[in-house]
Order: structure tokens, then C-alpha cells, then sequence
């Protein structure tokens, strides 16, 4: 305690030093609000944690002040909850030209709104990395409509759908505690387990620490520590389980029977959750499991991967429709499907007359007669009309994802040049075009802007502001000699760029000019110079969407490097140059 005795009895005395004292606290509340991220000498958190400390600092106990005079005011220290706030992201801000207050300033209904409309976009690779570095960055929560916890939840729930498990490994690496970190750590082991890849599910039990009570993932450490070879932790863990009663009867007969604890197990398999279903198929001699429609992806997954679907021994038309139904919907192997149709035997007139013969057929077996059929065909036209009849079939039962990359990877091996003419369009529509990430070599053009050697700034490390400006005024001497050249987009981006980076440009050369007929969006800009960073870089990423940068036309582009200019985003801006301008071979 700091005592402050009153000197006065002047009540206008005291109402000033009350004044005085509150001022002077908001100064230095607001010189301690530096962001630490542009500070040259960071501060290193061991395990890579960021954690920030909110400075507050002393308050005058108001209550104490309508006591006699003579007493002392006393100056507390906060109680709050809030004096160590925990950041929780991956990416420092500074490493993306981002900051702590990146959201502080938005309406969380509004991030709310954009990351909806996101959820609905498939993103192409580069839309997904600004996503992901910008939802990522450690920075504090917007301060209306989103609280730290939901914003986390947000985050959390797309890594899983997504299936991040990489990114979620180092999130769960350099966070050491958050809201919903045993929900990626059961993600995360039941990832491996489905992929029938325990050994490595038990090396990510380690993130599971004291500090989590979660049943599901305290009973898995116990398992791995009885395939470890660990029985007295394994007993040690399994009684205190037992003793807190957070175990069950069914996971007490199946770690007992695996610890040596009694002879015999119950025959009954559980598949309430994937750890049960596993025992399950360890303990049980003969294990065999007829899946439903109802069974859980990860179930479907695991007995896929553990070759306890057997394809050749399939002959109930229900279950083979079950399958179909499960491969549509990402839970059982789609290629297996095709392994299912060709194990149907048909006879030689069947296959002859497939076209025919097909409609008269159950739907997975005139599927599977058509697929036959077509792979037996030499005719490049009446191969490409069963495979499209195939798709026919398959989209008419709303079966469409399971033929859709197999028709694609088909249609890729048949040479362009022997299509027919009147297949081309279809052919050219079905085939899914894979996003290359392998840039071509630049081939610089110093009769054109912004393909000349003035862009090395933005393809190559640590380049020289000289070598630029003389880079610059060399190529520029070429143009001008050219009475003829215009100036496109592209070049016009390029020279707000460099003057934006402190780059000379010829004094006879009016930037300004030249882009008046281009416009910002006034929302965008908007964004910017309110500092809401954040939700801007969620905007950028919904217009990109799926799209390659290379492919955005050039007014969309102009308007994104201008405003990525104005709130000196250098890092996606010059990844966006380095894509959009070059000419690459």
C-alpha cells in the first residue's frame, strides 16, 4: 500500500489532486499501450509463448475519500483477472505487417458476417495463407459483439473442418493453455487413430497435460501408456481414473483385460466414440462391424484403414449402397467403390450391350456395368459417352462427388488432340485444373514497365533502393523514347508502389495523372484508415476468394495493391507483385 496523506482540508484542493491523479494515470496508462510488436527489442517467451501483461496502474480507493480528512488514501493494486492476458495465436503480427489492435476497433457482428460468407468460399492456396496468417496473428479481441472466447471457438472450428492437422500441431505446440485445447487434442488423436496410425496419436497424447480433465483423452493416455509398455503408470493413472469415477464399465473390462488384470473380456462392441470402437477391435477374437448410414466418419475411416472392409466378400445390395453413400460423403474410400463395381460379375452380352442393358439394372450395378463396359472400350467417342452416361447415373442419385475426381483424372490421360469435336467443351468443363505453385522462371522485358528489371524489387532479396532507382531510370529512358507506349495498370501499380517505398521517380512522370480514372472502393478505404485491419484482410481475402492472383483482373488488382499501399501491408503486397506482374516462361 502507498499512503497518501491529505495536507488540506480545502475541498477544492482535494477535488484537484483527485483530477490531477486520475490524468496523470491515463498518460501513463496510454505510454504503456505501446504495441510491443514494433518495439526493436522484442521480448522471448519461453515455449514460444506470447503472453502480454496489461498495465494498470494504481487506483485510489474513492470510498476512503469522504473520511476525515487526516486520514490516508489509500492506493490499491487491481484485483483483476485481466493482469496477465494470455495472447493465443501462431504468427507474431509484425511478421505479416499486421498488429495487436488489428480487430479492437470492428463490430465482432461484422468479422461474424465476413467469415460466414468465407466458410462458403473454396479458397484458392493463397486466399487460405492470408486467411490463415491474419486469423492467426496473436492480437487482441474486437471490443463489441465477439469476446476472446468465440473469436478462439471460430478459429478452432476451421482448423478442424479443414482439417489443419499440421497447423493444429503447432498451435497446440505454442499455446500451453486456452479455451478448447482438448477439443483439438481429441481432434488430433482421433486423426490418427482413424488413419490406424496409433503409435503416433499416443506421441500427441503429450499434449495432454494435468491441467486438462477430459475423460476421452485421459483414458487414451492410459492406453498408450499400456502399449508402451508402461503397465505400473498405466495402473497408477487407471485407479485414479476409477477413484474420481470418470471411467465407465466398458473402457474398466477392456484396459483390465489389457493390463493382465482378468482373463476374459465382454464380447460387445461399443461404438459410442473411436477410442471404444478401437478397444473394441483389439480385444475381440473374430471382430467383424456391419457400419450404417448413422456411423461416424472416423469409424468408416478406421475400418478402411485397418483393411476391415473386405471388398471381394460384398454381395448385399444394401450394403454396397451404404458404401456408396458413405464414400459421397467423404467418409469411406471413393476408389474403393470402383474396386466394389469391378468384383460384379456380367456376362459377355451384358457387357456387348451395357447401354442398353444398364437401365434395367439396380443403380450400383448398372453403374458398375457401365464402368466395365467403358474401360474395356478401344473408341476414344464411345468410351467418353459410357463415362458421361457413368456421371449421368451418379448425379441423378445425388452420388456425384464419388465420380467426380476419378471422371476428371480420366479424362487427363485421353490426348486433347484425339477428343472429338463435339466432346471438347464437355471434356475441357469436367476437368479439374490443380492449382500449380511451381513459378516459372522471370523473363524481364525493360520495354515494358512493369515486366522490366525495375521489379527485382519484389522477386529477389535484398535489393538496393540505388540499384532500383537507377533500374528505374534506365528503363524509363526507353519508354519515353517510345512515343507510342502506354501505361497500363500494372504499371501504374507498380509506380505507387515505389514511391510508397521511398523510390525517385522522374520528376516528368505524373503518377497522379495517370491513375485518375481508377477507383478505390470507399468501404475498403474506409477499413484502412480506421485501423481495422483485421476485418480488411477478411475482405481481401472473400474478393480473392478462389480465384489465382494471376487471374484477377487489373482493376481489382490496382485497388488492392493501392490499399495494401496506404496500410503498408508490404508482405502480401509484394506477394501479390510478385505473382501479378512478372512475365514467367
Amino acid at each position: 500500500m502507498l499512503p497518501i496523506k491529505l495536507l488540506s482540508s480545502n475541498r477544492k484542493f482535494l477535488k484537484f489532486l483527485i483530477i490531477s491523479l486520475f490524468f496523470f494515470q491515463n498518460i501513463l496508462a496510454e505510454e504503456k499501450s505501446i504495441d510491443i510488436w514494433n518495439n526493436n527489442n522484442k521480448p522471448k517467451s519461453e515455449n514460444n509463448k506470447i503472453q502480454e501483461k496489461l498495465i494498470q496502474e494504481p487506483k485510489i480507493d474513492i470510498s476512503k475519500l469522504n473520511q476525515n480528512q487526516n486520514e490516508l488514501i489509500k492506493i490499491s493494486e487491481p484485483q483483476s483477472e485481466d493482469t496477465n492476458l494470455k495472447l493465443i495465436g501462431l504468427y507474431d503480427p509484425g511478421q505479416n505487417d499486421l498488429s495487436l489492435e488489428m480487430w479492437m476497433r470492428t463490430n465482432g457482428e461484422l468479422i461474424k458476417q465476413s467469415l460466414k460468407r468465407i466458410e462458403k468460399i473454396k479458397l484458392s492456396k493463397f486466399s487460405e495463407e492470408i486467411f490463415l496468417n491474419t486469423i492467426l496473428t496473436y492480437s487482441y479481441s474486437p471490443q463489441k459483439n465477439l469476446s476472446e472466447k468465440e473469436f478462439l471457438k471460430i478459429k478452432i472450428d476451421w482448423l478442424i473442418k479443414n482439417n489443419k492437422i499440421e497447423i493444429i500441431e503447432n498451435f497446440l505446440n505454442k499455446n500451453l493453455e486456452f479455451d478448447g485445447k482438448s477439443k483439438l487434442i481429441k481432434y488430433l488423436v482421433d486423426h490418427y487413430i482413424s488413419s490406424a496410425n496409433i503409435s503416433e496419436g499416443c506421441n500427441k497424447a503429450e499434449f495432454i497435460n494435468k491441467e486438462i480433465k477430459d475423460n476421452y483423452l485421459e483414458k487414451f493416455r492410459i492406453y498408450c501408456l499400456i502399449l508402451n509398455k508402461k503397465k505400473e503408470e498405466a495402473i497408477l493413472n487407471f485407479d485414479l481414473l476409477r477413484e474420481e469415477g470418470r471411467s465407465d464399465k466398458f473402457f474398466n473390462d477392456k484396459i483390465s483385460y489389457l493390463l493382465g488384470l482378468q482373463e476374459k473380456t465382454g464380447d460387445k462392441i461399443s461404438d459410442k466414440n473411436l477410442l471404444n470402437f478401437y478397444l473394441s477391435s483389439i480385444t475381440i477374437e473374430g471382430f467383424k462391424y456391419e457400419p450404417t448410414e448413422k456411423t461416424d466418419k472416423n469409424i468408416w475411416k478406421f475400418l478402411v484403414a485397418s483393411n476391415l472392409i473386405v471388398i471381394d466378400e460384398l454381395e448385399d445390395s444394401e450394403t454396397i449402397k451404404k458404401y456408396e453413400v458413405a464414400a459421397n460423403d467423404g467418409s469411406f474410400d471413393k476408389n474403393k467403390i470402383f474396386e466394389i463395381y469391378m468384383s460384379i460379375p456380367f456376362s459377355i452380352n451384358q457387357l456387348l450391350n451395357a447401354s442398353t442393358i444398364y437401365q434395367g439394372l439396380e443403380g450400383y450395378e448398372g453403374r458398375a456395368l457401365i464402368y466395365q463396359r467403358a474401360l474395356l472400350s478401344d473408341n476414344i467417342e464411345n468410351k467418353l459417352k459410357l463415362f458421361f452416361l457413368l456421371k449421368d447415373s451418379f448425379d441423378k442419385e445425388k452420388l456425384n462427388n464419388i465420380f467426380k475426381d476419378k471422371l476428371s483424372e480420366i479424362l487427363k490421360e485421353i490426348d486433347p488432340s484425339d477428343v472429338p469435336e463435339d466432346f471438347k467443351k464437355i471434356v475441357e468443363k469436367n476437368i479439374i485444373i490443380e492449382e500449380n505453385f511451381e513459378l516459372g522462371k522471370i523473363k524481364f522485358d525493360d520495354k515494358v514497365l512493369h515486366r522490366s528489371k525495375v521489379i527485382k524489387i519484389f522477386t529477389e532479396d535484398d535489393i538496393k533502393k540505388d540499384k532500383v532507382n537507377k533500374d528505374l531510370e534506365s528503363v524509363y529512358k526507353k519508354i519515353k523514347r517510345n512515343k507510342k507506349y502506354f501505361y497500363s495498370i500494372k504499371d501504374i501499380m507498380l509506380l505507387e508502389t515505389l514511391i510508397a517505398d521511398g523510390i525517385s521517380i522522374p520528376s516528368d512522370l505524373d503518377v497522379k495523372s495517370l491513375s485518375k480514372d481508377l477507383t478505390i472502393p470507399n468501404t475498403m478505404e474506409s477499413l484502412i484508415e480506421e485501423g481495422q485491419i483485421g476485418l480488411f484482410m477478411l475482405k481481401l481475402v472473400e474478393i480473392i476468394g478462389s480465384d489465382d492472383i494471376e487471374n484477377l483482373d487489373p482493376e481489382t488488382l490496382y485497388f488492392i495493391n493501392n490499399l495494401l499501399n496506404k496500410g503498408k501491408i508490404k508482405k502480401v503486397r509484394n506477394q501479390i507483385l510478385n505473382l501479378a506482374l512478372p512475365l514467367r516462361v
